[in-house]
């Protein structure tokens, strides 16, 4: 038995005992199963998770050496709100079946060694709030499809390989965060600026993005800017000076340095390598 599933007895009641990471409705159904640093377990993904149908949150963090792609039977999942798989070895595509977990919320499959392209599908999902992606090995552009989320509240992409310009959809986006760094993305990311959009963090560093940094204007919430290592022009708007951190080195930007504000809170490096 590996050290933390060894409560996990046969012929022992998953509920009625102490078996870990499982947590049970009062009518003897797993709702909750939750797992995670366990280096000594070494399986692939098994397709008997879909034998939980009354699963609402499954959350699996950090075992190296569980490996496989994700099976098609988590389909039969229905009452799954939270999909956390990170810090595995699973590997293979994100699969377009994802798209048949109606209720699910939160979907967290960071920090594997997933590859291919983006799933097209995930606005099919009318409840998700939070996508995290980053930490593989996905290619490839984001779709279009990803403008039309409804209520998305967290997108986080960081860490791949992907590529392509920016679909101009991603403009209704009106996420809290967006995260898209240390990627190969190009094309025009003002789309993500306007004083009414709802964003609080936008990390867009290490791109190929370009545009016209005095022609936007920040969001009214947003205090984190990380436009670092990519290739943005002109001026910084005034409203930098309300930030609560901000990183634009390495970029071609002019102009002076607007003052005031936190501004003397931002060290040099903040700035630097600009024109």
């Amino acid at each position: 038995n590996p050290t933390l599933l060894s409560s996990w007895k046969p012929h022992t009641d998953c509920c009625n005992s102490s078996w870990y990471g499982v947590n049970c409705l009062p009518s003897n159904r797993v709702y909750l199963l939750n797992i995670a640093l366990d280096k000594d377990l070494r399986s692939s993904f098994p397709p008997s998770i879909g034998n939980l149908p009354y699963l609402h949150s499954l959350v699996i963090y950090q075992f190296p050496n569980l490996t496989g792609a994700i099976p098609q039977s988590i389909t039969k999942l229905t009452k799954l709100r939270t999909l956390s798989i990170s810090g595995t070895g699973v590997s293979g595509r994100i699969p377009n079946f994802i798209a048949k977990l109606k209720s699910l919320t939160y979907l967290d499959l960071s920090d594997n060694h997933l590859s291919g392209t983006l799933p097209h599908n995930l606005y099919q999902l009318p409840n998700l709030e939070a996508i995290i992606l980053g930490k593989n090995k996905l290619t490839g552009p984001i779709p279009p499809s990803y403008g039309y989320i409804k209520n998305i509240s967290s997108l986080f992409l960081s860490h791949n390989k992907l590529s392509g310009k920016l679909p101009m959809s991603l403009a209704r986006l009106n996420s809290s965060v967006v995260d898209f760094s240390h990627n190969r993305l190009e094309g025009d990311a003002s789309m993500f600026f306007g004083f009414a959009k709802q964003t609080e963090t936008m990390i867009l560093s290490w791109n190929m993005l370009s545009f016209d940094m005095g022609r936007v204007e920040l969001p009214k919430t947003l205090t984190i800017l990380d436009m670092s290592h990519n290739r943005v022009y002109g001026k910084l708007p005034e409203g930098v000076k309300n930030l609560e951190w901000l990183n634009v080195s390495y970029n071609r930007l002019c102009g002076e340095i607007p003052k005031g504000g936190n501004m003397q809170t931002m060290g040099a490096n903040s700035f630097s390598h600009n024109k």
